[in-house]
């Protein structure tokens, strides 16, 4: 990440069911600087979407799309075996659904970032990344594309014409390869806060974290997640606003 007194903390909201959901996702809003709403797919609805998009409208949010593969059973973490067309048009359904419920509130989406195994399918096929921003650049052309730095998405999204921020996780470890640890793996999914705090130290100083296997890993990222789903989401939110804005960082998009 540039240095800059600005760091942009993205966060996937939006995926529960009803306002309580909503009230308990708003808990982090005053911390993080964009937000990735469930458009039904995974998780989400038209009432969730709507209270979501509102929150964030007031906490002054970027909005964006968070599309996933059509299995809320599964919280779309389960690969589904469709054709690429019937998943291009769920994703285009999803897509077009949030921005209807934008629309109610004059908010204009910003960005999209895939969800779950959708996100992991993408950067782990280059077929498969070239065709969704294939459709991004033809219906959606006005949204950044949020992935993993120097993947799939990022070289089917620059071929497209496309912007791309380069993510990185604060609460996830990483394999040498640069891709996400399954979550199937112990240990993958962090629930220490000081763990999380010092890997995004880490990212935004551009230095050598350790991977899941044991690797040395360098990344430069544009935005950092913080999944809003995880046992210590608002601990950690509030302890590591904390800690950059001792350290002169004030989370912000750059856009």
């Amino acid at each position: 990440m540039k240095t800059s007194q600005y760091v942009d903390i993205n966060c996937d909201l939006g995926e529960g069911q009803n306002i309580a959901d909503c009230v308990q996702d708003a808990l982090l809003m005053p911390y993080i600087s964009r937000c990735n709403i469930a458009c039904g797919g995974h998780a989400g609805n038209p009432l969730t979407m709507q209270e979501t998009l509102r929150n964030a409208q007031s906490h002054g949010l970027i909005c964006g799309a968070h599309p996933g593969y059509a299995d809320k059973a599964n919280f779309g973490r389960t690969s589904l075996s469709i054709s690429t067309s019937e998943l291009i048009e769920s994703v285009v359904a999803q897509i077009s659904e949030l921005q209807q419920q934008a629309n109610k509130l004059a908010i204009s989406l910003s960005h999209v970032k895939l969800h779950g195994a959708l996100y992991n399918d993408a950067e782990k096929s280059p077929q498969l990344a070239f065709n969704i921003c294939q459709m991004l650049a033809s219906l959606f052309p006005q949204l950044t594309v949020l992935g993993l730095p120097q993947g799939a998405m990022q070289s089917a999204a620059q071929q497209h014409g496309l912007v791309f921020l380069r993510e990185g996780f604060m609460d996830r470890a990483y394999l040498g390869s640069g891709q996400l640890a399954p979550r199937s793996q112990a240990g993958s999914v962090y629930e220490n806060t000081e763990q999380c705090i010092a890997q995004v130290i880490a990212l935004l100083n551009g230095d050598e974290i350790v991977t899941f296997d044991n690797q040395p890993l360098r990344l430069q990222v544009d935005s950092i997640c913080l999944h809003g789903d995880s046992k210590i989401a608002v601990d950690l939110a509030s302890r590591l606003k904390t800690h950059l804005n001792e350290q002169n960082w004030k989370i912000a998009c750059s856009e």
